[in-house]
């Protein structure tokens, strides 16, 4: 599903009501309907006044037609509008105007000295609905609409929000000075940036998604987008009948060294997992013993190693990429360590090696010094750091990348040719086309030593199937932070290792492919209501 800035989404308005011809009157009849609908399935049994918070605008206008079918349905309903009725425009103008023959009590409040028993009449409400400020808002809130915002966050009255809730930034998802905090929201035609990513998903609550009439063709050009279970499902590579192991790929994981054979083993074991035919873990050769004991589907190639180092040398390059001449994809990091003559390896490999090729860990600080080796490289690479690697790669901080987190992952991918995976809460695939894609599954249950390298074993093992780096990193991610959503509704949340994740693939995939899971409440809570 596409992922929306404001100014696109004002855009996409304007096309569909100047070029299209679709009224702005019907787009504001049928958010503010579907509104209604989702606050009637959300608070089924009202017993108060409802009080809608109106600002100016359009989101105002939306809510002064929640207004109306409240009172049509004979509920107690009052509008507070933020300003001077003679103030609103178009098509809220239209609506206040309705609202004024069906007798709804529309109370102006233009003077902080009206606040007090504005906040005594809020605090007796049902429900508050939230319709001040839409997605347009650009500036930091201030005056009325600053302490409005400010007290009802103090109240325990439950909050709807209309589109978004107000003071949401909606591209980058955090309070322009100060914003509501809602339970439900209700918004129009497609989710946008701020209300998926922290710091805006916990301002958002239960995200509904209104068909306001909008054709979903006016947004095929959008690069980003939330990653959804029915496209997901279609990526899943099919087994057929009539296969055998060679039909699914022999992917080489080069990985480990002394003190971390268990990132080469889960490393392999999430890509045996994804359903690659073949796997082999290249290893440091005095480490093979170990890994011979700890894998037993997986094959191991012992490589030549640093003189007493216990770690991949240099000399590996030819035995290696002679053993790669037959394979589909290459997987390398999980626990490679930082000794220099396995980092000359690495960047040898990432410049000469021509398959497909996912770069982890002790993989990406290799690169770290100079990246210039990835853009000439003779065939597709793929990138998965976490922030703190990705601040290493760039010379920043992790804080700089966590404030920057999709422009960062989209800048990496272009400027060097490469897919991104920018792990984390959020998880960010960026395409080197500009294409990007936010993960909505996963839970803090993921954050437990080896869950990365698990991930770069699927993502290899996609590779080792023929799915494009673009396809095998999203259904990667996709499939990671299902199967932690799969055991924390099973097992609940704590005590999660990462071994646990390879051992329920075969369940998760079972039930992902077959439609029972994710239940719509898994990840972000994206619901939808058909106008």
């Amino acid at each position: 599903m596409k992922l929306l800035t404001a100014a696109q989404m004002r855009e996409l308005d304007r096309q569909a009501i100047e070029d299209l011809g679709i009224p702005s009157l019907v787009l504001m009849e049928n958010a503010g309907r579907s509104t209604y609908q989702i606050l009637r399935q959300e608070f089924p049994e009202l017993a108060g006044e409802v009080a809608v918070l109106a600002g100016r605008g359009n989101n105002g206008g939306d809510g002064l037609v929640v207004a109306r079918y409240l009172a049509n349905d004979h509920l107690p309903v009052v509008v507070l509008l933020l300003g001077e009725k003679k103030t609103l425009k178009g098509d809220a103008r239209v609506n206040l105007e309705i609202l004024s023959h069906l007798s709804v009590e529309v109370i102006e409040v233009q003077e902080e000295s009206a606040l007090t028993p504005l906040f005594h009449r809020l605090a007796r409400a049902a429900l508050i609905v939230d319709a001040l400020l839409g997605t347009g808002l650009n500036a930091e809130v201030r005056g009325l609409f600053r302490l409005v915002i400010d007290r009802v966050n103090q109240l325990r009255v439950p909050v709807l929000a209309v589109d978004i809730p107000s003071g949401l930034c909606a591209d980058t998802g955090r309070p322009l000075g100060a914003a509501l905090k809602a339970q439900v929201t209700a918004t129009y035609g497609w989710p946008k940036i701020g209300q998926v990513i922290p710091p805006g998903r916990d301002y958002v609550g239960r995200l509904w998604l209104v068909d306001i009439s909008l054709p979903p063709a006016l947004a095929e050009n959008i690069p980003l987008e939330i990653a959804e279970a029915e496209e997901m499902r279609k990526l899943v590579p099919p087994r057929l009948f009539a296969s055998h192991k060679g039909t699914y790929g022999h992917l080489v994981v080069l990985a480990g060294s002394e003190g971390k054979t268990g990132a080469a083993a889960l490393a392999a074991a999430g890509a045996l997992r994804a359903g690659a035919g073949l796997v082999t873990a290249a290893i440091p050769a005095s480490l093979n013993d170990i890994l011979e004991v700890k894998l037993t589907e997986a094959m191991t190639l012992p490589l030549p190693e640093a003189h007493g180092s216990r770690a991949v040398c240099k000399k590996a390059l030819e035995p290696l990429l002679a053993f790669l001449a037959d394979k589909t994809a290459l997987a390398l990091g999980p626990g490679l360590g930082t000794h220099p003559e396995t980092q000359e390896l690495v960047r040898r490999l990432v410049h000469q090696a021509p398959y497909p090729m996912v770069i982890d860990a002790d993989g990406l600080n290799a690169l770290a010094p100079d990246l210039s080796c990835l853009t000439d490289a003779p065939a597709p690479r793929l990138l998965t750091p976490h922030p703190g690697e990705m601040a290493r790669l760039l010379g920043l901080t992790s804080k700089d990348v966590q404030a920057r987190r999709l422009q960062v992952a989209r800048e990496v991918a272009a400027r060097y040719g490469v897919t991104v995976v920018l792990k984390g809460a959020q998880t960010v695939v960026a395409a080197p086309d500009g294409r990007a894609s936010l993960n909505p599954t996963g839970n803090p249950a993921l954050a437990s030593g080896g869950t990365g390298d698990v991930l770069t074993g699927l993502i290899g093992g996609y590779l080792a199937q023929k799915l494009s780096p673009w396809d095998a990193a999203r259904l990667s991610v996709f499939l990671h932070g299902l199967a932690a959503d799969f055991l924390a509704a099973r097992r609940g949340p704590g005590g999660l290792v990462a071994g646990d994740l390879p051992a329920v693939f075969p369940e998760l995939l079972t039930e992902f492919t077959r439609g029972r899971f994710p239940p719509s409440e898994a990840g972000i809570c994206l619901r939808r209501v058909i106008s």
